[in-house]
């Protein structure tokens, strides 16, 4: 037998459940939020540079703050070199409004995994009592800049 009608059961469904969300939206009115603006953290004062910037040191969006890797170009042990760049790291984060115990997610980027146990060393403690996700990881052929770590990190604001 066949069918008088020319729509399938599952459009006719698909039809009903459409209509029931417009009408839905015409009583309670639709609210549509407005995408939060992407607010960029400004660096320390640079010279003009004739092109433009590679990336940004850090971005705001949606609640979140996101900061590019940060590592040490100076001298020092692997202790001096994550010390300072988690020092760069919670610079960066109050700039935004946000701080280290508010850190979701890190990266870490070693120079040499044999650095791994005094990295941590240095890091234990400064994300507070609740530290966040990470991921470490020895980069191969080491991490640009000569620096023994680098560090990135996802925050709430």
């Amino acid at each position: 037998m066949s069918s008088t009608f020319p729509t399938s059961r599952r459009s006719v469904v698909a039809s009903v459940v459409t209509a029931v969300g417009a009408i839905t939206a015409g009583l309670f009115g639709t609210v549509r939020a407005a995408a939060p603006a992407i607010r960029t953290i400004p660096e320390q004062a640079q010279d003009a540079a004739p092109k433009p910037p590679l990336f940004s040191g850090a971005k705001v969006h949606n609640g979140l703050v996101y900061i590019a890797g940060k590592g040490e170009h100076g001298p020092g042990d692997i202790t001096v070199h994550t010390t300072a760049v988690l020092n760069k790291v919670e610079e960066e984060l109050k700039k935004a409004g946000s701080s280290m115990d508010k850190v979701l997610k890190v990266n870490v980027y070693l120079h040499d995994l044999k650095d791994y146990d005094a990295m941590n060393e240095a890091y234990r403690g400064r994300f507070g009592a609740n530290p966040p996700v990470r991921t470490t990881i020895a980069t191969y052929g080491g991490v640009p800049g000569g620096s023994l770590v680098e560090i990135d990190c996802i925050a709430a604001i």
